[in-house]
């Protein structure tokens, strides 16, 4: 049974950082392409970061520049570093493949706040 599980998420002031995990058990992450998505509240999820297998990274025009999404395979984990935060980065983070392949996490709440 494939489980995703986020976390590293807690409460930061603006111009903070946290680093995100995304464990996934049940499935090996390679061979994938891996994303983080986020949903704040009243909108709809939407994608923040995406990772091939071989590395190559993609941001959402927002987060570009701050955030920084990475993998260890020998790990089977994912990452997100997240820089410079903004009370708007305030969401529940997820991972998932790109294509949104697998059951969702729990994911993980990140709050942005003086």
């Amino acid at each position: 049974q494939v489980q995703l599980v986020e976390s590293g998420g807690g409460l930061v002031q603006p111009g903070g950082s946290l680093r995100l995990s995304c464990s996934a058990s049940g499935i090996t992450i390679i061979g994938y392409r891996w994303a983080w998505y986020r949903q704040a509240p009243g909108k709809q999820r939407e994608l923040v970061a995406t990772i091939t297998n071989n590395g190559r990274k993609n941001y959402e025009d927002s987060v570009q520049g701050r955030f920084t999404i990475s993998r260890d395979n020998a790990k089977n984990t994912v990452y997100l570093q997240m820089s410079s935060l903004k009370p708007e980065d305030t969401a529940v983070y997820y991972c998932n493949t790109d294509s949104s392949l697998f059951p969702w996490g729990l994911g993980t709440q990140v709050t942005v706040s003086s």
